[in-house]
């Protein structure tokens, strides 16, 4: 019997280990109902890893997880009947049409086809493809597949949503389009868990969100107060030669440094002082900003590349 008091997303004490390493670490999460939950972290993070195991594609060496209130691996399918995935990459069979990829992925839950073909039109509609519901797959653009996805994950209706990287590849217009009908799902009650590397996305969606680094959760909290929380200043953003000489000039004027590259990152209390010292100099360009999600990941994380 499904527990509907439960958080419909679980997670205590995860562990997981490949070849003598640990890809996840002592990893707790409890997701609310009706909330966006983003899971950050680097290339190797874990990430993947987690939702693998949360949808009983991967069993954990240790801990537990309870996914719309029953305990993974062990019910995993039962869970998955009220989950929709969209995968990284698109997997929609080319060979059929738009319609007939929603028909045929329905059929997959025991959905009477009646049923699947009243949703179809409605869902076609939400993701902007009534117009394409006879086209073949393979004449959709990148954008037009990845909605394509999101409609075929709500095929059954899911309680939960599950979205490994939801829009990565796409224009900008197509983005938008996406965040727009997640946020709709969200008000509608739905649950989702994304996995992001775009912090914009992160920052605009996310009621909550985790970062992870080696499968270790580093921080937990809200866009908003994580931001507060870990950067709390406006940023100068520098960008020029002899940067290291120039950092030494700013230090007395900013709360912190950063030095990354090309690029001088200054935090500051009082954006004035620094563009004050900048004023006149023709040999830079710089830029002025509140400080934003990508800051506190790369704080957190580390900005230079890591293999």
């Amino acid at each position: 019997m499904v527990l509907m008091s439960m958080s419909p997303i679980e997670i205590e004490h995860l562990y997981k280990r490949y070849d003598a390493r640990d890809i996840v670490t002592d990893l707790s999460l409890q997701i609310p109902r009706g909330s966006c939950y983003g899971l950050l972290g680097p290339n190797g993070a874990g990430k993947t890893t987690t939702l693998r195991m949360l949808l009983g594609i991967s069993n954990p060496d240790s801990g537990s997880i309870f996914l719309c209130g029953e305990p993974i691996p062990k019910r995993a399918r039962r869970a998955r009947a009220q989950v929709g995935v969209v995968p990284q990459f698109d997997n929609l069979d080319p060979d059929f049409t738009v319609r007939e990829n929603l028909l045929v992925f329905g059929s997959y839950f025991d959905i009477p086809a009646r049923i699947v073909a009243q949703r179809i039109p409605v869902l076609l509609e939400f993701v902007h493809l009534e117009h394409k519901a006879h086209a073949k797959v393979g004449e959709l653009s990148g954008g037009m597949r990845r909605r394509l996805s999101l409609a075929r994950a709500l095929i059954n209706d899911p309680d939960v949503l599950v979205m490994d990287e939801p829009t990565t590849g796409l224009d900008p217009q197509a983005r938008h389009l996406i965040w727009e009908r997640l946020r709709s799902l969200t008000s509608d009650g739905k649950t989702i868990l994304i996995t992001t590397h775009f912090m914009e996305e992160a920052e605009r969606l996310c009621d909550r969100l985790c970062i992870i680094e080696k499968g270790v959760k580093i921080i937990e909290g809200s866009p908003r107060n994580l931001i507060d929380r870990e950067i709390g200043y406006d940023v100068v953003e520098i960008y020029g030669n002899d940067l290291v000489s120039l950092r030494q000039e700013l230090e007395p004027f900013a709360k912190r440094i950063d030095l990354s590259g090309e690029t001088l990152f200054c935090y500051v209390e009082s954006p004035d002082k620094i563009e004050e010292q900048l004023r006149g100099r023709h040999d830079i360009r710089y830029l002025r900003r509140p400080a934003n999600l990508e800051d506190v990941f790369l704080r957190l994380t580390g900005r230079e590349m890591t293999d």
